[in-house]
């Protein structure tokens, strides 16, 4: 089992934005578990919160852009790279502008100030999209192609072609994510000078100067555009050097780019909301790819999970009726919610409640239109994870589970007379000092009515 993590403390990162030149403040802050990466607007009204999804995506356009409630983050793939590669679940990263600090075009100083604040284990188990089968995406037209292939770890690799003299074919590839500090976070954004120039003549670099950026020199370069270039950023002198590079940085790997690319796609990766256990193969990939791949990911795993939905057979004998349940659970009718435990193990369980009109609560709950209470929904899930709980004892008749807290309860759909509700819960961690983390869904046939996650204690009987 793996927990979630977070870092230990606040940590600020200054610079300015690559497009806007604003100087902007970028803090990351512990969050808790089950939080993710979330972005917030500090600078607008109501702090409005962007949370690191796909779906919040709302440009790739030489960066990849969140937007949510009119706030705006602009290239956020650099950050969120730092925070996968550093093996960090959940923060909240605050920001008083809508763009990064582009700093020197990698992800270095998200790094460093990510070790510097600390990274600390949560009490909570975390969950992975691991690839069951091949998932591909292609752009046959540009040539592009990602692969997302079984393994037991995240691993990748990536080719890159341009097709010019300067800069043709480059691999990459990380077989550790342990390694990505030292072999992908220092890797630089590359450009082309053909694109420096565009960019510079339609006022969309003004926090750029030659240091963010690689620039490769595909073209015959005159003394007068390179003194032009040496003005603009205000250096003494501007050359192409042997690499095909002009000489405003070292490299520090020959096959930077293709290693900038690979810190790419681990930042758009991490917008498909969960960590991934696999091995991703890109062939010249680029933010918009990369986004689809997330969401093709997200989405092939989402359906996944509706498959998972459980079926309830009537004709299937169950696991225990309701005379065995009443051999784990104190509760007697009328307020024992279950009927049966059709499935159980050492971490899930699945149990059905019959829901009929001759229930009492319909009696005063809506009686024009019974609908079944939500209080007693949970409860009814409750007891079925107690069920769970108190099978890991050797004499449960001497044990109760007491509930400590109930969160992230949503309810779906209503439940009324003639319903069959499913519950399927599962351990979030081990059971350990008796304290017992489970998620619950409950189903009438394929339709969810309600959601929760519960902490409860094992306490013996007096």
């Amino acid at each position: 089992m793996t927990l979630q993590k977070t870092i230990a403390k606040p940590v600020t990162v200054s610079g300015m934005g690559l497009h806007t030149g604003a100087e902007v403040n970028l803090t990351f802050n512990p969050a808790p578990a089950d939080h993710g990466f979330v972005f917030q607007r500090i600078d607008l009204e109501g702090k409005p919160k962007v949370e690191a999804l796909v779906e919040n995506v709302s440009t790739t356009d030489r960066g990849t852009c969140i937007e949510k409630n009119n706030a705006q983050i602009f290239t956020v793939e650099h950050a969120l790279s730092a925070l996968t590669g550093m093996d960090i679940d959940n923060c909240l990263l605050e920001i008083n502008g809508p763009e990064m600090p582009i700093k020197d075009g990698s992800a270095k100083y998200f790094v460093e100030a990510l070790r510097q604040a600390g990274i600390v284990e949560q009490d909570a188990q975390r969950s992975y999209y691991e690839i069951d089968q091949v998932i591909s995406y292609t752009d046959p037209e540009n040539g592009i192609e990602l692969i997302a292939l079984p393994a037991k770890d995240y691993k990748l690799s990536v080719m890159i072609d341009f097709n010019t003299q300067v800069l043709s074919t480059q691999n990459a590839q990380l077989e550790n994510i342990e390694n990505y500090a030292s072999e992908i976070a220092p890797c630089r954004t590359f450009v082309f000078l053909h694109e420096l120039e565009y960019l510079l003549n339609n006022n969309l670099i003004k926090g750029g100067d030659l240091s963010n950026a690689i620039v490769f020199v595909n073209k015959v370069v005159s003394q007068e555009e390179l003194d032009h270039l040496a003005d603009l950023f205000d250096k003494p002198k501007v050359e192409v050097k042997s690499e095909g590079i002009l000489n405003n940085l070292d490299l520090y790997f020959i096959n930077e780019p293709a290693r900038h690319k690979l810190l790419d796609i681990i930042g758009d990766l991490a917008l498909a909301g969960k960590r991934i256990k696999g091995h991703i193969i890109a062939t010249k990939p680029g933010h918009a790819a990369n986004v689809a791949f997330a969401d093709l990911i997200k989405k092939h795993f989402e359906k996944s999970k509706q498959n998972d939905i459980p079926v309830y057979d009537p004709n299937q004998e169950p696991l225990y009726d309701v005379n065995g349940i009443m051999k784990f659970l104190p509760h007697r009718p009328p307020f024992l919610l279950v009927d049966k435990i059709m499935e159980m193990s050492q971490t899930d369980v699945i149990g059905v409640k019959g829901v009929t009109m001759n229930e009492g609560f319909f009696v005063g709950h809506f009686p024009g239109e019974p609908v079944m209470p939500g209080v007693l929904q949970i409860e009814a899930m409750a007891q079925v994870g107690g069920v769970l709980a108190l099978n890991t004892v050797p004499d449960p008749e001497n044990y109760i589970t007491l509930f400590l807290k109930i969160e992230e309860v949503k309810f779906r759909n209503k439940v009324v007379p003639g319903d069959t509700l499913i519950f399927k819960l599962r351990l979030i961690n081990p059971i350990r000092r008796g304290l017992v983390y489970m998620s619950g869904t409950a189903y009438v046939g394929k339709r969810i009515v309600m959601e929760a996650r519960m902490l409860a204690r094992l306490v013996k009987k007096d």
